[in-house]
């Protein structure tokens, strides 16, 4: 007796097919979202800002040209660096624009380890170089913008897009590459090594702060609305 044909179910091979075509599709996309969500390697050559209003010595972004100096060491994941501008901020803003002081923002990271593997401290000091160099002006309006837009320590922080966000509402547009690229990340590090010690503490802290080059203690200061009193 002969045997009967066996015949193909081509629309289960199809279905198969589909399957296996269809988790590869996922796959793919997952992987591409989770590369989009993190941020690349960040360089670790020193590209050292060049522009009029940051000394690239000391890495201080100078804002205003008064006699006194004040210079505030701050991170942009530090909630205690937020509270500084909170209580101080429109008082510092006040003594720059009144021509009383210059103030040298030194941008740092010391808390790349709260943000989840982004290291949000260094890729938010290096846009601070970023706006500092495209536009002097919007240097001050910027940290102030990134403080009143600080992500939660631990978390991931803000996305580059997102900080690029922060400094187009600030006037500042055309440093995408300087903010993806982390243009200035190595100089920020070699920076925050530089970051001098409060008094009575072991070692690097935000903020920092530093009165006509003499560095004083947190605990120091004085009051909201006698900032001017340092300088006596």
């Amino acid at each position: 007796m002969a045997q009967t044909a066996r015949k193909t179910n081509w629309f289960a091979i199809w279905v198969t097919a589909g399957v296996v075509i269809a988790l590869a599709l996922v796959i793919v996309l997952v992987v591409t979202l989770n590369n989009a969500a993190t941020p690349k390697p960040l360089p670790t050559e020193v590209n050292t800002p060049s522009a009029s209003n940051i000394d690239g010595e000391t890495g201080a972004i100078l804002v205003g040209d008064g006699e006194d100096r004040l210079d505030t060491y701050i991170d942009f994941m530090c909630p205690v660096c937020n509270q500084f501008e909170q209580v101080y901020g429109a008082e510092i803003e006040g003594m720059v624009d009144d021509g009383s002081i210059t103030l040298g923002i030194h941008p740092i990271s010391i808390l790349d380890g709260q943000s989840s593997g982004t290291q949000y401290s260094t890729r938010s000091a290096n846009a601070a170089y970023c706006v500092a160099v495209e536009d002097a002006d919007a240097s001050l309006p910027f940290l102030q913008a990134m403080f009143e837009n600080q992500p939660a320590e631990g978390s991931k922080g803000l996305t580059n897009s997102e900080i690029l966000d922060i400094a187009s509402g600030v006037g500042v547009t055309g440093i995408d590459s300087c903010v993806n690229d982390g243009t200035y990340a190595g100089y920020v590090t070699a920076m925050t090594e530089e970051t001098p010690i409060q008094p009575g503490s072991q070692g690097i802290g935000t903020p920092t702060i530093a009165v006509n080059g003499e560095v004083i203690a947190n605990s120091s200061l004085p009051p909201a609305g006698q900032l001017a009193t340092l300088f006596e």
